[in-house]
C-alpha cells in the first residue's frame, strides 16, 4: 500500500526522482552529451522517441535503426526541427530477422563510430501468432533475440570505445514488470509456442519475451565482469503507459482498461525517465546487472533473479543466434 501511494504521488526514491520526474528532469545535470554516441532501437514512437529526443537535446550523437527508413527518418525530421545542431544518423533493422541485424553491425561499423551507449528499447506486442523468417517465435525474435545478438555483436565496439575514451559504456535493456507474469519452464514454453500455434498467448509470450530481457541483463553484467570491461549493463521497467506497442490490440476492452487504469497511466516523458535515468546518471557509474522501475532500483521477480535460469538462457541463445542460418541451429 505504502509503495502504491508513492507511485501515484510520485515521491522521490533513494536517488532523488520519482515516478512522476521526466526524462528531461533526470538529464538535468547531463546538459552536455556531445561526447556520447547512442544507438537506440525503437526510436520512432512512443518512449523510444522521447528518449532519442531528450538525449539529442543533451547534444548526444544519436543512430537511430528502424524497420520503416521514412519513418526514422521522419523522427530524425522532428528532432532537428527542436534540436538543429542534432547529430542523428538513421538506418536500416529488422530485429526479428537475423540477417538484418548483422547487415545493421555491419553498416554500422563501416561508418567508424564510437558507441558508448546502446539502448534496446523497441517491442513488439503482437495479438496473432507469428513466426520469423529464422524460424522463431515472432515476439520473442523481437524483444529479445534480436537484442541478444545486436547486443552480442556491438559489445567489442562497446569495450573499444571505453578503453580509447575512458568512458564507461552502458548497455539498457527496456523490459516490464509484466515479466514477473510468466511462471513455469521458459525453454519448453518457447519451443512449444514456435512449433504449435494453438498453444499460443500473446501476453504469456510477451511476459516471456521480458523475462528474457531481464535474465540477459542478469547473465550479460557477469560477462562483461569477467571481462574486466568498462561498459555496465542493467535493465529498466518504464512504467504504465498507453503507446503504439498496443496496436495489436486496439478496440474496446483495450480502452476501457487503460481507461480504468488511467490514474496508474505515465505520460511519455515520465515513462522515458528511467531509461534516460539509468543510461546517463552519473550515480549509475560501475552498477551493473541491477533492475530499475521509477529511476530507483528495483527487484525483479524471482525467477529474473535466478542466475541459473540466466545461464540457461544465454546457452540456448548463444545456439539460436550461433549462425547465418539459424534454422539449422534451434534445437531446444
Amino acid at each position: 500500500m505504502l509503495e502504491a501511494l508513492k507511485y501515484l504521488i510520485g515521491a522521490a526514491g533513494a536517488s532523488g526522482y520519482g515516478s512522476k520526474s521526466t526524462a528531461e528532469d533526470v538529464t538535468e545535470n547531463r546538459r552536455d552529451l556531445s561526447h556520447i554516441t547512442a544507438i537506440i532501437t525503437g526510436a520512432t514512437s512512443g518512449i523510444g522517441a522521447e528518449t532519442a529526443r531528450v538525449l539529442a537535446k543533451r547534444g548526444a550523437r544519436l543512430v537511430l535503426p528502424a524497420r520503416s527508413y521514412k519513418t526514422a527518418e521522419d523522427t530524425k525530421s522532428r528532432i532537428l526541427a527542436e534540436c538543429p545542431q542534432a547529430k542523428v544518423v538513421v538506418m536500416s533493422l529488422d530485429l526479428s530477422s537475423q540477417s538484418s541485424v548483422r547487415k545493421f553491425v555491419r553498416e554500422f561499423e563501416s561508418l567508424h563510430l564510437p558507441l558508448n551507449l546502446l539502448i534496446n528499447n523497441a517491442g513488439k506486442f503482437s495479438h496473432g501468432h507469428g513466426i520469423s523468417e529464422d524460424g522463431i517465435e515472432m515476439t520473442f525474435a523481437t524483444n529479445y533475440l534480436g537484442h541478444f545478438l545486436l547486443t552480442k555483436l556491438l559489445v567489442k565496439k562497446m569495450v573499444e570505445t571505453a578503453e580509447e575514451t575512458g568512458i564507461q559504456g552502458r548497455i539498457v535493456n527496456v523490459s516490464s514488470s509484466i515479466h514477473s507474469w510468466f511462471t513455469g519452464d521458459m525453454i519448453p514454453y518457447l519451443d512449444l509456442i514456435t512449433k504449435n500455434k494453438s498453444e499460443y498467448d500473446a501476453t504469456r509470450a510477451y511476459a516471456l519475451s521480458k523475462l528474457a530481457n531481464v535474465l540477459h541483463t542478469k547473465e550479460l553484467a557477469h560477462k562483461l565482469k569477467q571481462m574486466k570491461a568498462n561498459v555496465t549493463v542493467n535493465c529498466v521497467h518504464p512504467g504504465i503507459v498507453r503507446t503504439r506497442l498496443t496496436r495489436d490490440r486496439e478496440g474496446v476492452i483495450t480502452d476501457l482498461v487503460f481507461f480504468l487504469a488511467s490514474k496508474l497511466l505515465k505520460t511519455i516523458p515520465q515513462a522515458a525517465a528511467t531509461t534516460c535515468y539509468v543510461a546517463t546518471h552519473p550515480r549509475l557509474e560501475n552498477i551493473s546487472g541491477k533492475y530499475f522501475a521509477d529511476c530507483n532500483e528495483a527487484s525483479p521477480s524471482k525467477l529474473g533473479s535466478n542466475s541459473f535460469e540466466a545461464e540457461r538462457l544465454w546457452n540456448v541463445s548463444e545456439t539460436m543466434a550461433a549462425s547465418e542460418n539459424p534454422k539449422s541451429t534451434f534445437h531446444l
